[in-house]
């Protein structure tokens, strides 16, 4: 039993994932920086096993009526915790939120400008008063009825639909006809209504054109196929379907996403006639603050935002006291310095930093104390002088009386910690062990810690020429975003860096180059490797996207017992009926809903999370089933599947980009947005590269360990050895101190960003003056 005045968490026997029997004594009332490379075992440690049981605890608490929903919440593998508070996690892990989700959704700003609009706003003479949720486009009393709230409409045209007017409906003229059986179908029913289908499409007179592609008729009528002499064909009644109609049920109703996106391509999305693209309806749009809709004061960036209010703080009428909650609110998301992101910016847009940094803005906010806040590396996506704004943060955070986890691989940060819980030494199998958990300082003193050299060894870089560019990609008068009449030159063959602080344009710039590369001939192919998820639900994983597990299923069905079964590479998927767990229908986990809490995945109670079925898992192949494989680690897998030439090159690319610790069935829920660029790249690099390729990476160092940065930096460098051009938007100095050329965007976010600030090799950008990225990169290069 822990004494009631200790002030440390004690952690005894951790086992989850790879953790071996884990003991650790982790103070309260601290910033604590959870270190080591990626899959040591850290995230077991912080999320896994602390915040884990402290979300057991609460869930323990509920009423007992609703516990029956939660016996299925898996306790962390751990023989005892004990002085843990209540637990608060601010996860990197990308959701992936709504087209209607937004920075005033994640941050609730939303709902207290709704409400300054509904009792403070201007309203025109004779109005009606109106509620909170008329002025949300997410509510039936607000949202615009032609776009339900959207913005925007997505139809269909004639250019669309017929890209090519000068085919004939045989040759396939209306494009966005399905293929095979229906779009045959279909083109013999038009033959039967009389229609010329052998006529190039541009000559058929108009009023045709438009019945064909846009009537609601459905007319019905016997179909007469043409005789083919292999096959007997009767006539039947065939119904018709404009193409419109098609299209936009498909992309409404399908369940298959392939048709979804085959759909989209033939959509056009236009600004909605009735809204003009502002979502709610004429109502609410009559009514103002400060001269403004609330439209238009959702599309100001925050600190503008602030500015508007400002005037309105004095007194104690509806105004001021909303005014002072929305600007005190404003206030700490410009100290984590978005103050350029305005309340209408939809989710799906911001980084995983972003997001992370919205949320834990919201935290500061809500005056909890005594409470652990558990966080996956704050100051991932973070520009270096952001940092220093985010360490301000976290230290209010800790001075309200709360304690911080954090999980990072900024040494900035964990220089600046009270304490450090280093993991290791290595990854998956050699990893799981505490080999610090200590003041920062006594980290020197541990020879088997990879953090240590990074912490306070000072690496020696050997020097390097920059390469000579055999050519330049040119933009000019690029104005997109917060991009205005900019002009650069990206040169070809060589590696560049972008940089600048959070919302200077770097992305934004990143799909310029993309686009510009496509279109101008320099470049053959243009590979963009971006932080998107690989897969949506537990069945996406590392082995399916990657295309190895497909011959692991062909040498399992070469088992002499899959043979003697008539088992075919199909038995082991597992989605399909035949060889999969019916249970989870082969996902290994299944969804609880707990109504009153986000629905969670548990492990599936049949199979245990293996998703095949007892008979499947009968068929084994050098004494390992098909869900034993998938249990490998990347490194455990590549010694396993040596002999299997595909699965080989695709293991050795993945462990080249430093994700020997990932497991080869690890649902696509679970990686992080830095784990799911790096098994694009390693996909990319099995391919055999014909032409001049660019590769183009958003922070490809998210969710990294220095030691595994320099890993991928290699990896990178050996692409341009060999050929290509490789571009890389990056935060991370180390990366950036290595490139041969630099592009730093700026000066500061939004507004006041989307301008070279400097160009050129990494020495001539440490020196230029007015860059917040100089001072920085000056340091790491030590000039």
């Amino acid at each position: 039993m822990q004494a009631a005045d200790d002030p440390f968490v004690r952690v005894r026997g951790a086992r989850e994932h790879n953790l071996r029997g884990v003991d650790a004594a982790i103070p309260r009332d601290a910033l604590v920086a959870f270190t080591g490379v990626s899959g040591s075992g850290k995230s077991s440690l912080a999320f896994g096993t602390l915040y884990a049981e402290a979300q057991r605890r609460y869930l323990e608490s509920v009423a007992p009526y609703a516990r029956r929903l939660l016996h299925q919440v898996a306790a962390p593998a751990v023989d005892e915790v004990t002085g843990l508070p209540p637990a608060v996690a601010l996860e990197q892990r990308r959701s992936v939120p709504s087209s209607r989700s937004s920075v005033g959704t994640v941050t609730t700003l939303s709902n207290s400008l709704r409400m300054l609009m509904s009792r403070a706003g201007e309203y025109p003479p004779g109005a009606e008063r109106l509620d909170s949720d008329a002025f949300s486009p997410n509510t039936a009393a607000g949202a615009c009825p032609h776009c339900h709230g959207l913005g925007e409409v997505h139809e269909v045209t004639e250019d669309s639909l017929v890209p090519d007017p000068s085919l004939s409906i045989r040759d396939g003229a209306v494009a966005s006809w399905p293929g095979a059986w229906q779009g045959k179908n279909l083109r013999d029913i038009l033959d039967a209504l009389g229609y010329d289908i052998d006529r190039p499409w541009r000559d058929l007179p108009r009023e045709q054109r438009e019945w064909i592609l846009f009537t609601d008729e459905q007319p019905v009528v016997t179909v007469h196929p043409v005789r083919e002499a292999h096959r007997i064909h009767r006539p039947y009644q065939g119904t018709y379907s404009s193409a419109k109609r098609l299209v936009l049920r498909a992309y409404a109703d399908s369940k298959s996403e392939a048709r979804r996106r085959r759909a989209e391509s033939f959509l056009v999305a236009a600004v909605c006639p009735v809204c003009g693209g502002r979502r709610l309806r004429p109502e609410a749009l009559a009514v103002t603050f400060a001269g403004r809709t609330i439209a238009e004061l959702a599309a100001l960036p925050l600190s503008a935002l602030a500015g508007v209010l400002r005037p309105n703080l004095a007194g104690d009428g509806p105004a001021a006291v909303l005014a002072r909650d929305l600007t005190a609110r404003i206030e700490v998301l410009e100290e984590l310095g978005l103050g350029y992101l305005a309340t209408s910016r939809p989710a799906p847009t911001l980084s995983a930093g972003e997001l992370q940094r919205l949320r834990l803005a919201t935290q500061l906010r809500s005056g909890l104390f005594g409470v652990v806040y558990v966080l996956d590396e704050p100051s991932a996506g973070l520009h270096p002088a952001d940092t220093e704004a985010l360490m301000t943060v976290l230290e209010r955070l800790k001075a309200a009386g709360n304690s911080l986890f954090v999980i990072e691989h900024d040494m900035e940060v964990v220089r600046r910690a009270g304490w450090v819980v280093d993991v290791g030494p290595g990854a998956g199998v050699h990893g799981g062990r505490v080999l610090h958990s200590g003041p920062v300082a006594g980290l020197g003193d541990v020879p088997e810690s990879v953090t240590r050299r990074f912490l306070f060894g000072e690496r020696a870089r050997p020097p390097r020429e920059p390469r000579a560019p055999s050519g330049a990609l040119e933009l000019r008068g690029v104005t997109r975003h917060n991009l205005r009449g900019l002009d650069a030159d990206v040169p070809l063959g060589v590696f560049t860096a972008i940089t600048g602080v959070s919302g200077s344009g770097k992305s934004t710039f990143a799909d310029v180059l993309a686009e510009h590369a496509e279109a101008s001939g320099g470049v053959q192919r243009v590979v963009r490797v971006d932080q998107r998820p690989i897969g949506r639900t537990p069945r996406s994983n590392l082995a399916t996207y990657t295309g190895l597990f497909d011959a692991v299923r062909k040498r399992f069905a070469a088992t002499d017992e899959a043979k003697a079964r008539g088992y075919g590479a199909g038995r082991f998927s597992f989605n399909v009926p035949e060889g999969r767990c019916e249970n989870c229908q082969g996902e290994g986990y299944v969804s609880v809903e707990l109504l009153f809490l986000p629905s969670t995945y548990a492990v599936c109670e049949v199979c245990h999370g293996a998703r095949y079925n007892p008979e499947t898992l009968e068929v084994t192949w050098h004494g390992a089933s098909i869900a034993g494989v998938l249990a490998m680690t990347v490194e455990e897998a590549a010694g396993f599947l040596a002999e299997v030439a595909p699965a080989a090159r695709a293991l050795a690319a993945l462990r080249d980009v430093g994700l020997g610790y990932l497991r080869l069935g690890q649902p696509a829920t679970e990686l992080s947005g830095g784990e799911a660029q790096r098994i694009k790249l390693a996909t990319e690099l099995q391919r055999a590269r014909r032409g001049h390729v660019l590769y183009l990476l958003d922070e490809p160092t998210t969710g990294l360990h220095p030691a595994d940065t320099e890993l991928l930096d290699r990896q990178l460098h050996a692409l341009v050895d060999g050929g290509a051009t490789v571009v890389v938007v990056e935060h991370d100095m180390d990366v950036v101190a290595s490139a041969d050329h630099v592009i730093d965007l700026g000066p500061g976010g939004g507004g006041e960003g989307g301008r070279v600030v400097a160009e050129g090799t990494p020495e001539r950008v440490a020196a230029a003056p007015g860059s917040r990225t100089a001072p920085y990169l000056k340091a790491r290069l030590r000039i």
